[in-house]
């Protein structure tokens, strides 16, 4: 087994439980390694670190597997596996399990693996060279631990091309149907695994969805990024009179249309295409005003580099959905930007309340679903953050 040996002064932050290894963090490998290889890491002394999938020609040089000396063999894999599912059956209820993240990656200590579970359907990401050569290892163990119908690979990400694996969506397994149909919060929602984002709906929300049913009976509703209408239709489900969807994707707004009439209340939902930008500035200069208005927009910060102008973003929509809730109502902000730390994003709210001269209270402080598990020691496990507000 080849080596990885860290640059001294360079590995305090993996022993504090990071699992990532950087290219410029490593002095040298001990042996010749391929992209995908098993290696052990040592620190500048030759002290035991941990054991790894390697990619030499990935900025992300090693991702830890353990901590100990385990073979990493397939039994390895399946007991990893079985963790990952035996958590999600602890914190979450049986009408839960039934669509839920099964795999969150490194937080796993799976590195670059996800699985999303939509009813009997599986849905794979895998991000790793490492990973991709366990590929068909991995499909066989969730075959005969969760006996899904069907497993179907989204692999068309961008991190893949940084890890020298090609793009690619295919079955690995069965065949389901497309859409799938799942139930949230008691409403029901269409899950394009082959054309939607990611993998095609997002689960991370799932427990912020569930906590503004209390805000929203009665109410006049806005979901700005409303996506396939997540937010939207289970505020309409839970009783708003009136639900109002916007995004840029016409795709993604026939979707929530759809979602509308599966649950029965589209004729209190209008979903709209346009700028969320341009619509909350239409909405202040008509003086229109909602009970609740609801913002998970996509992440605008996809590099550190890029922070200082989404700062600038992140303020503006939050300054723009402020003059529009009603004295009494209340703003659900999101961001699932890791880049933007919760402190920073604490201090855009604030400079919008300030700038919008409303007087503002956090309700609720919240996080991603805990079927995505925050990793201790590994801050980009917790990226969703998700403020509940009351404005007067």
């Amino acid at each position: 087994m080849a080596v990885a040996h860290i640059a001294k002064g360079k590995s305090a932050r993996v022993l504090n439980g990071h699992p990532w290894i950087y290219r410029t963090e490593i002095t040298h490998f001990t042996g010749a390694v391929q992209p995908g290889d098993v290696v052990d890491v040592v620190d500048h002394r030759g002290r035991f670190v941990g054991r790894g999938f390697a990619n030499p020609i990935s900025v992300i040089a090693v991702r830890l597997l353990t901590r100990d000396t385990r073979p990493i063999t397939l039994d390895f894999f399946e007991s990893q596996i079985q963790r990952s599912l035996d958590y999600r059956r602890a914190v979450l209820t049986l009408d839960e399990q039934t669509s839920c993240r099964l795999v969150f990656g490194e937080a796993d200590w799976l590195p670059g693996l996800i699985v999303d579970k939509f009813e009997d359907t599986l849905v794979m990401q895998v991000h790793s060279a490492g990973m991709e050569r366990w590929l068909k290892d991995v499909v066989d163990i969730l075959v005969s631990k969760v006996c899904p119908r069907g497993i179907y690979a989204r692999n068309d990400t961008a991190i893949r091309e940084l890890e020298g694996l090609p793009k690619e969506s295919r079955w690995l397994y069965g065949y389901t149907e497309c859409p799938v149909m799942i139930k949230e919060n008691g409403a029901r929602f269409r899950v394009d695994f082959i054309m939607g984002q990611k993998t095609g709906y997002f689960l991370d929300q799932r427990q912020n969805r569930r906590a503004i049913l209390p805000l929203v009976a009665g109410a006049r509703v806005l979901d700005a990024f409303c996506y396939v209408g997540s937010f939207a239709i289970q505020a309409a489900v839970h009783g708003a009179k009136e639900v109002i969807g916007i995004d840029a994707s016409e795709e993604a707004i026939a979707e929530s249309q759809k979602n509308a009439q599966l649950n029965k209340v589209e004729e209190r939902c209008t979903f709209l295409t346009g700028n969320v930008f341009d619509e909350l500035r239409r909405y202040d200069s008509q003086k229109e005003t909602f009970d609740v208005v609801l913002l998970d927009p996509p992440a605008f910060v996809k590099s550190r580099r890029a922070l200082e102008g989404a700062l600038r973003g992140y303020k503006e929509i939050n300054l723009r959905a402020m003059k529009i809730v009603r004295p009494g109502g209340f703003l659900v902000t999101s961001s699932c930007s890791y880049h933007l730390s919760q402190q920073e994003f604490s201090a855009v709210i604030e400079a919008a309340a300030a700038d919008a001269k409303r007087k503002v209270r956090v309700v609720q402080l919240r996080g991603q679903a805990v079927d995505h598990p925050v990793r201790v020691g590994y801050p980009e496990s917790a990226y969703l953050k998700c403020f509940i507000l009351a404005l007067d």
